[in-house]
């Protein structure tokens, strides 16, 4: 009988995450994959048309069983939000006490809020099965700096709450070597905390054919998730400041996605009267943003300047990569040094504007051939160290040591 791995995760397809991918994955590579998820509503705050409390709460995707936990939605503001957190947990702890699913590992997909966990870790200790956490937003860390929030006597609880998830998981997998170290820093085993690093899905690839040269406008793209930690309220000042420099003409800035800070991003914008030098698309489904970026020149990465965000690998930086894409970053640490490895593009510290705008006017600059040699360097970097087929046979290796 083919062993039967049980995925939990807040979100999951049509809401654009990459345990999407993995959960197809494995079912390719002969598991039986069941996945425990909310109502999707991610990012817009609203559930998606066609699902709804009494509408498609248990489907088959790609071979992929799917039951959807009652949730409300997030609407977008603190309360809901907040109620969005609660509701997924109370809703799993009753899957976890009377769901007669029977499976051989318990895979926590953990993206914020880590809350999230709890059903996973309370379905595991019920049926003595081991349970691995894929953590991909560190807590509390995310929860004070992108949730803003600072009362003690919370931050203590969530504290408590994260040290029981980590204890009662079997294994705690990273993403990059900085959370590595900030989760053993707390005092887990570091035997327990292993890095598997983000891939990018099989349709992101190099499809450009053509590259700009000396004399060619610019055209800068930007794709996800548009809130407070991306930093993006840089952008107005980075083009306000070309703009100054008489290169407004010259270059346009292409954002594709959604998000909490979107609306204000481009009243900024407006106010500053910079709309030509921008584009805001919606977003797309993943499988055209390859498209979309090989009619692009460079690709865009920020972050907001935080700590946190240093340890933090974006897995838009992957897509990029997996595309050949040059890439313009606002970073530092972990994203920071891949960009530098690679050599596939410029770099600037967070808040740095005119190291920001030197960096594009330097890209405005280059060479054809240097901007292909960039896009090789990307991609060459990506198949060495974010390979997919290397990194599903890594784990199909530690799998099959806990079952």
């Amino acid at each position: 009988m083919n062993k039967h791995i049980l995925i939990v995760s807040q979100y999951y397809f049509p809401e654009n995450f990459r345990i999407n991918d993995i959960a197809k994955e494995w079912v390719n590579r002969g598991y039986k994959v069941t996945v425990i998820t909310g109502i999707p509503n991610y990012p817009k705050g609203k559930f998606y048309k066609g699902y709804g409390y009494f509408r498609k709460r248990k489907e088959i995707i790609d071979g992929v069983n799917i039951k959807r936990l009652a949730i409300f939605p997030r609407f977008n503001n603190s309360l809901f939000l907040a109620l969005n957190y609660v509701s997924f947990v109370i809703s799993g702890w009753f899957w976890a006490k009377f769901t007669n699913i029977k499976a051989d590992l318990v895979f926590n997909f953990e993206v914020s809020p880590m809350t999230q966990a709890l059903p996973a870790i309370w379905y595991a200790k019920r049926k003595s099965i081991p349970s691995f956490i894929y953590v991909q937003d560190l807590w509390p860390d995310n929860l004070q700096i992108v949730g803003g929030i600072k009362n003690k006597f919370v931050i203590k609880r969530v504290n408590k709450m994260v040290d029981i998830i980590y204890t009662k998981a079997t294994k705690i997998l990273v993403t990059s070597n900085s959370f590595r170290q900030t989760i053993v820093d707390r005092g887990v085993d570091e035997n327990k905390v292993v890095l598997w690093s983000q891939y990018a899905e099989d349709f992101y690839k190099p499809l450009k054919t053509k590259y700009r040269s000396k004399n060619d406008d610019l055209r800068i793209i930007f794709t996800g998730n548009i809130g407070d930690a991306q930093g993006l309220d840089i952008l107005p000042k980075i083009a306000n400041e070309l703009k100054n420099r008489g290169l407004s003409q010259r270059i346009k800035f292409v954002l594709v996605g959604d998000g909490r800070s979107k609306e204000r991003l481009v009243k900024l914008i407006q106010n500053n009267e910079l709309s030509e030098m921008f584009d805001f698309l919606d977003p797309i489904p993943s499988q055209d943003i390859p498209e979309l970026l090989s009619k692009s020149d460079v690709a865009f990465l920020s972050f907001d300047n935080n700590e946190l965000f240093s340890k933090t690998i974006p897995a838009k930086l992957q897509s990029y990569m997996a595309c050949g894409m040059p890439i313009l970053a606002i970073a530092t640490g972990e994203s920071k040094r891949i960009v530098m490895e690679s050599e596939c593009g410029f770099v600037s510290e967070p808040g740095d504007v005119y190291l920001a705008v030197s960096n594009i006017i330097k890209i405005l600059e280059l060479d054809k051939e240097i901007f292909e040699n960039m896009s090789k360097n990307s991609f060459k970097y990506y198949k060495k160290e974010f390979n997919k087929s290397h990194l599903m046979n890594e784990m199909d290796l530690l799998i099959k040591e806990h079952i």
